[in-house]
């Protein structure tokens, strides 16, 4: 993609990865991504961040479109991980620039990513600014949000804020910003890339909306390092969205996920979704031989339950079901009502240990927890069916 102007002097300079599918290993990306940077053009010349090493040629093609790249005074790194500085010893080689600007944490780190002691590096504390001329750069430092070196670069003159990753979105597209396509669409991205990143963070969310809040930070045009940009009205729109996401409320919905073997716990899962259902309650039946882990935590975000299922297997639960309660629990899911069931041949520990998972993410645990042998009989379904009955009663208090 060529250059795109944002603000008179200040171009995206990002590139677009039509067929990003697995985004850093973990998640999903079913719609690819985009790597956003930025070129700000005054007295002085700045860049702010860069792209995967994959996508050197567009990068510099893109940014030589606009100056020669030895005339870049400044490099600021918002963030170090691969997808925003894969480009950042190349462009120090060409660039040669006189001050490369850093979060004191990136500082830190700068050196376990690339051979930097030459590099003329200069310590962004929050607050700190560099003059271009007639616009500034100003830092703000956001540590771990969602990695401990983040930070947010500020045009004051421009009311631009340079987000790093925060409320981004992947999203492959040729548009930049957010007003030019489906609002629905960018907010249900937004909500599956906060679930499956920034969700740990949230009570640094809140703090950072709250300090941008104190200092009366005025800006027009928020700009992400992943998706469409957000300007004029859509800005507040984005900041009350994560002002939402990081409380973690719920809905009347309810996630059931389970493996199964020999059907046996399928059959008990669809039992308890028709209890659910016959309540009013919005069920998703998330089978995590057929679902991602990362599709199912965007479920889990806004559900008020969560319920699994698994057989016994070898004295434990299914392997599927491990990695899916891992990757949940490693995102610290909060508000949840939780309950468990399953099936078994001989041992049968199931139930048990999934209660310990729903322990672990300190869920309100509505019992019964049911445990039937070899498969479910009539009175073992109306045992489902109940159980979903009293957790969707359970849902409607918690959100009354």
């Amino acid at each position: 993609m060529r250059p795109v102007q944002i603000k008179e002097g200040i171009h995206w300079v990002g590139v677009v990865d039509w067929n990003c599918r697995n985004f850093h290993g973990y998640a999903l990306s079913s719609k690819g991504t985009t790597y956003n940077a930025f070129y700000v053009e005054d007295e002085k010349r700045a860049l702010v961040d860069t792209v995967p090493a994959a996508f050197e040629s567009q990068f510099l093609c893109s940014v030589s479109q606009l100056t020669e790249l030895e005339k870049i005074d400044y490099i600021v790194v918002n963030h170090l991980e691969p997808d925003h500085s894969g480009c950042l010893a190349r462009m120090v080689e060409l660039c040669k620039p006189e001050k490369i600007f850093i979060s004191p944490m990136g500082a830190k780190s700068l050196a376990t990513f690339f051979d930097c002691k030459d590099w003329p590096i200069v310590i962004a504390n929050s607050g700190d600014e560099i003059s271009l001329g007639k616009k500034t750069l100003r830092f703000y430092e956001t540590k771990m949000l969602h990695w401990p070196d983040n930070m947010f670069t500020c045009i004051p003159e421009a009311k631009m804020l340079i987000s790093s990753d925060a409320f981004g979105q992947n999203w492959a597209t040729s548009e930049r910003f957010a007003d030019e396509v489906s609002k629905e669409k960018v907010t249900d991205l937004m909500a599956q890339y906060y679930a499956n990143i920034v969700n740990p963070y949230s009570p640094k969310v809140t703090k950072t909306i709250e300090f941008l809040e104190s200092i009366n930070l005025d800006i027009d045009t928020l700009c992400p390092d992943h998706g469409l940009m957000f300007r004029g009205e859509d800005v507040a729109y984005a900041c009350q969205k994560y002002v939402e996401y990081a409380e973690q409320r719920t809905t009347n919905k309810a996630v059931i996920i389970y493996d199964t073997m020999w059907k046996s716990t399928e059959r008990m899962a669809n039992a308890i979704a028709s209890g659910l259902a016959d309540e009013g309650i919005s069920v998703r039946i998330m089978n995590v031989k057929a679902n991602h882990h990362s599709d199912i935590m965007s479920e889990v975000f806004d559900a008020g339950a969560v319920i699994l299922g698994s057989p016994t297997h070898n004295n434990g639960i299914l392997p599927g079901m491990a990695d899916v309660l891992t990757y949940v629990k490693g995102l610290r899911p909060q508000n949840k009502i939780g309950a468990c069931f399953g099936s078994f041949g001989w041992s049968g520990e199931c139930v048990k240990i999934l209660r310990e998972w729903l322990e672990k993410m300190n869920m309100e645990i509505i019992d019964p927890n049911i445990k039937v042998k070899n498969r479910p009989d009539h009175k073992s379904y109306e045992e489902c069916y109940e159980l979903g009955r009293e957790i969707a009663k359970a849902i409607k208090i918690k959100n009354a």
